[in-house]
């Protein structure tokens, strides 16, 4: 389709809708013409929809039905990198057009024109008389630093009638303003001073300072043991970004990061940037997606999505922890952002900086080649050191069958509350315990809508499942045979060890950190900051800990299980454990206090277990790229997940064998095709679920054969195909 540099009015343009057609439709142009890349409304059927000029119509129907545009919104138009960026991203995750437009346009309200609200920001002053509800309203505002609301969106954040806050007004502590809907960020300030840096942060820092300098793409891995400054050095590389005039992304793994981060940023540049993620008020939303396509936002702090917002002139990309599997999206459009991020940077010209102190194999392989530049810092910042790491064999600890915190581990315990300390007890499984026997049968309680076991959450008295989120009560019987009783929870998580914490520890404050423990993002954040300001003795954390938080009193980390991650047969399986086990153990002595790192493990042997223990990277690295070399998997060769699902378990199986035969497009390029096999969890909301897998050569044209092979097949109404490039996970 060709582009023109305008279109007049009544002139054909081919416009994409995110509805799910998977076609570019013919439209005339409106009254006043359009530009390409305009974001238009049209008609669509009784419907008005969004949608973008993607070019010429092609002007293959009657042009006497075709209808035209019915305005041009006052928004940037989507720039022709954008444009590609979207059809390159959907050539390589086989993902319709009209799918990954969807992900472009997720703000609300685009489509309404500039007006006025009024919104409602703190005073400083506090009311005559304080309530409960009236203190809530006021630390809502506090906790988004000021930011205006609506006043719906302040009355459901604080969980408050609207009334409340009306109420404040009157009182002068909260101040309602008309002001345009959408305004731009304040200014960063790049020449405002920083912390002082190492010389090797220094020289890290000049070194990507000077590839934004030079204004074309390329991509650096950051490498740095937890706690050697990596996000100063890359602060550095975003002020030099922003004396050029242009626009910086900062990708984070987890919403519970951003508050420490967005302080750091502000401390950095005086003002605080856009904050993109589920967590951000709808208002903001449309904001910061308006702002990004006008220049007004100079910096977005942002979860995986934030990739995929209209940026005027994006400059540089950092994905932190780039390793981390969160940057994978595992349902709707499946891609990994991480390798979004190269892509993106190398249609529009930016640099990519990948942080992480555990790199993933892919980006530690394409440093490896020469693909990537390396960076790399040695030691920690200031006075920390990294910590010591051991292994407490299990096979020599006596322990009854309902404890799971080693003798020799509790007594480090102590040592370290008795100092005034902080102590780190990671598990990595979320709930009380995995599974629910009964004694009497052995049945163990499942979800009635997916072929998984119902993990207790005992603090919600509930049995949730972990796939679909279906709960139900805790049961007195036994649903299987009636026992009374007999229920018995198998095998620790992380609630479960909070209790035996609380029991063995009865005069340490022990607090539990589970992403699923928190009604909101903002109760996590400050628990999270109550705990580095001394607020508890012991934490009880899933991997959520592992990412990023510094806890100063910190001097302790127990791994209750290091062998968890080591079971299955997931390619990625040593990879994942060695980055969690040395993730966690760095948030241990982060300051001038020494660290220790104490592993639990029946395993001691195990080249992964040895590797974490014996801190020698390079060679855990070298030998898990020969394993993955000799078998040809990833990043040594290509791969993808296609999973088949519907009601009927006989219509997948029956399908996933036919496409099993008919593989001459794959065999074409030497691909092989694996299965079909009941998907290891087989049935999820009462779909059944049967799993193929594509294996080809790394050079191999995999994308246009998964094409040409699935195009052959007809699919019923019932029946949903996916296919995951580049499968992170088996499940």
């Amino acid at each position: 389709m060709t582009q023109a540099e305008f279109y007049s009015e009544g002139e054909l343009v081919g416009v994409l809708t995110a509805q799910p057609l998977d076609r570019v439709l013919d439209y005339k142009a409106p009254e006043g013409g359009c530009f390409p890349g305009a974001f238009v409304e049209v008609p669509l059927g009784p419907r008005k929809v969004l949608g973008v000029v993607w070019g010429a119509g092609k002007g293959d129907y009657d042009r006497s039905k075709i209808r035209s545009v019915i305005r041009v919104l006052d928004v940037a138009p989507m720039r022709e990198e954008m444009q590609l960026f979207l059809q390159k991203a959907g050539e390589y995750t086989l993902t319709p057009l009209s799918a990954m437009l969807r992900l472009a346009t997720r703000a609300p309200g685009l489509s309404d024109p500039p007006s006025m609200q009024k919104v409602y920001r703190p005073s400083g002053r506090q009311p005559d008389r304080m309530t409960e509800a009236r203190a809530r309203v006021l630390a809502t505002l506090a906790d988004y630093g000021g930011l205006a609301f609506t006043l719906k969106e302040l009355a459901e954040t604080a969980g408050v009638s609207t009334g409340v806050v009306k109420g404040l007004v009157q009182q002068g502590a909260v101040l309602e303003e008309d002001r345009p809907r959408d305004l731009p960020f304040p200014s960063l300030d790049p020449d405002r001073a920083g912390k002082a840096l190492t010389e090797d942060q220094e020289a890290a820092a000049q070194a990507l300072c000077a590839g934004i300098a030079a204004g074309h793409y390329g991509t650096t891995l950051l490498r740095g043991v937890t706690g050697s400054g990596k996000t100063e050095v890359y602060l550095e590389a975003v002020a030099e970004c922003l004396r050029q005039g242009r626009q910086a992304l900062v990708l984070l793994p987890e919403i519970a990061l951003t508050a420490e981060f967005l302080t750091r940023v502000e401390a950095r540049f005086g003002a605080k940037p856009a904050e993109w993620h589920s967590g951000v008020t709808m208002t903001e939303r449309r904001r910061i997606w308006k702002m990004v396509g006008q220049g007004g936002a100079e910096m977005v702090i942002g979860a995986r999505s934030a990739l995929f917002l209209p940026f005027r002139d994006l400059g540089l990309i950092v994905v932190d922890e780039e390793h981390d599997t969160s940057y994978k999206q595992e349902d709707g459009v499946l891609y990994n952002a991480r390798d979004m991020a190269v892509l993106r940077a190398s249609i529009c010209g930016a640099r990519v900086v990948l942080a992480s102190a555990t790199p993933s194999l892919e980006s530690w392989t394409n440093a490896e080649a020469g693909k990537y530049d390396k960076l790399a810092l040695t030691s920690r910042f200031g006075d920390a050191v990294l910590p010591d790491m051991r292994a407490i064999d299990m096979r020599g600890e006596q322990l009854p069958s309902d404890r799971w915190i080693s003798n020799t581990l509790r007594r480090e315990v102590l040592a370290r509350v008795e100092k005034g300390e902080q102590a780190l007890l990671f598990i990595n499984r979320r709930g009380y315990a995995p599974i629910t026997l009964c004694r009497a049968c052995g049945h163990q309680i499942g979800c009635d809508h997916c072929d998984a076991r119902m993990v207790e959450h005992r603090f919600q008295k509930r049995l949730v499942c972990h796939q679909c989120g279906e709960t139900k009560p805790m049961p007195e019987t036994c649903p299987n045979c009636g026992a009374e009783g007999r229920l018995a929870p198998v095998g620790p998580g992380v609630e479960r060890l909070a209790e035996e914490a609380a029991a063995l520890f009865p005069d340490a404050r022990v607090v539990t950190l589970s992403s699923d423990m928190f009604g909101s993002a903002r109760a996590l954040k400050a628990q999270i900051k109550a705990i580095a300001e001394g607020g508890a003795d012991i934490i009880i954390g899933t991997q959520l800990v592992a990412k990023g938080h510094n806890f100063p009193l910190l001097t302790l980390v127990g791994v209750i299980d290091a062998d968890l991650g080591l079971q299955g047969s997931d390619l990625r399986a040593a990879e994942r454990t060695f980055q969690l086990m040395r993730q966690v153990a760095g948030r241990a002595g982060r300051s001038e206090r020494k660290g220790l790192a104490l592993l639990q493990t029946y395993q001691p042997e195990h080249p992964v277990i040895r590797a974490i223990i014996a801190g020698d990277e390079e060679r855990f690295w070298r030998a898990e790229a020969e394993e993955r070399r000799h078998a040809g998997v990833p990043p040594f060769g290509r791969m993808a997940g296609i999973i088949l699902s519907s009601p009927d378990v006989q219509d997948v199986f029956d399908l996933g064998n036919d496409m099993a035969r008919r593989d001459g497009p794959l065999r074409q390029v030497g691909a092989q095709v694996f299965g079909p096999a009941p998907a290891p969890i087989a049935r999820i909301r009462g779909r059944h679920r049967v799993r193929l897998l594509v294996k080809a050569d790394k050079g191999a044209p995999l994308q246009a054969a998964l094409a040409r092979w699935l195009a052959q097949f007809r699919y019923g109404n019932q029946t949903r195909v996916s296919v995951d490039i580049d499968p992170q996970s088996f499940y």
